[in-house]
Parts: structure tokens; C-alpha cells; sequence
């Protein structure tokens, strides 16, 4: 039986991520993504990368961006549209039991489109020039709830009557993504 994970973009591309300053948590976050993927292809999981909406959309060079910028109808259908393959694909997969296991899906904490148990929240948006930005960035904060994606993404199991566990990648938590590979930490 071959066991599959299904990973957020970024976990296999960080060249897809928003430009980060903040070195000790990239480096945390670095770990803990080379000991997953370490752990993964120890186990012979097989992993299937998600389409990264933001990359998709916004390009490499982009600003950050929070949950309420993406909290859209047309970010929301484009998000859709981008995972209905791989609804599909899941499918395929659990339509044969005795030869696949779905482990699941691994988001990222704190980003606005794939974190599953913290996302990026705030008013940030409008133009920058002849602006104090200082009170806007000041309402930028890590909340419980999941971004974006990974929302359409649960309606989307839902609908399709499809039960995974759904868990982030958050240094700080690192037991829950090791748990989905049968691992302690």
C-alpha cells in the first residue's frame, strides 16, 4: 500500500513564498520542513504538491497580503478552480483502498491561503503613498482560523464526502504535522 500526503506548495517550492525577515522563524520553519520531508521519503510516503493560488495570481515579487484581502468572491473561485483537479485526483485514489492511503493534508500556519489552524489577519490594503501606514500595519496579527484555500479546500472535501485530517506546518506545534506521518517528535 502506498501512503500519500498532500502538502501545500510552499512546503516543496519555498522559492513560491513571500519574501520573509523574520530569520529565526524561517529558519524554525526550514527545520521543520526538512525533517518532515526527511521523515516522508524515509517512509516512502508520496507527496502531492497543491497549486500556491498566491504565486499563481500575484507572481513572485508580491507583498504579503491577510485573510480579509483574499476573503473574496473571485479569490474564493479561483481557488476552486485550481483544486478541482485535485479533487479529482483524490478520488481516484480512494477509490482503490487496498493499493492508497490519503494521510491527509499539510498546510502552512499563518499564511492567509494554507494555514489551517492560524492564518494572517488585518486591514492591510489601499495605496502606500501619502499614507501613514504605521496604524495599518499595526492591525497585521496571527489568528486561529484557517486561510483562504485551505477553507475552499475543506468545502470542497466536504462536498465530496471526503474525511482527511487537515494539519499545519507550525514549528512551534511540530507534534501535529509529525503525527500525520506516524511519527513522534
Amino acid at each position: 500500500m502506498k501512503d500519500i500526503l498532500i502538502v501545500s506548495h510552499c512546503f516543496l517550492n519555498t522559492a513560491a513564498k513571500v519574501k520573509r525577515f523574520k530569520e529565526q522563524a524561517v529558519l524554525e520553519e526550514e527545520s521543520l520542513r526538512r525533517d518532515l520531508l526527511k521523515t516522508a521519503a524515509d517512509r516512502g510516503i508520496q507527496l502531492i504538491q497543491l497549486p500556491c493560488p498566491e504565486f499563481l495570481m500575484y507572481g513572485a515579487v508580491r507583498w504579503g497580503h491577510t485573510y480579509e484581502q483574499f476573503d473574496n468572491a473571485f479569490y474564493r473561485s479561483r481557488c476552486r478552480e485550481l483544486l478541482t483537479p485535485v479533487m479529482q485526483e483524490l478520488k481516484e485514489y480512494l477509490a482503490h483502498p487496498e493499493e492508497y492511503r490519503i494521510l491527509g493534508v499539510l498546510g502552512i500556519d499563518g499564511s492567509p491561503s494554507c494555514g489551517v489552524k492560524y492564518t494572517c489577519r488585518g486591514d492591510w490594503g489601499g495605496e502606500f503613498s501619502g499614507r501613514d501606514i504605521t496604524p495599518v500595519i499595526k492591525t497585521v496579527h496571527m489568528e486561529e482560523g484557517r486561510g483562504v484555500f485551505m477553507e475552499v479546500l475543506h468545502e470542497m472535501l466536504q462536498e465530496n464526502g471526503i474525511r482527511i485530517p487537515v494539519e499545519g506546518l507550525f514549528a512551534r506545534e511540530k507534534e501535529r504535522a509529525f503525527g500525520m506521518l506516524g511519527k513522534e517528535v
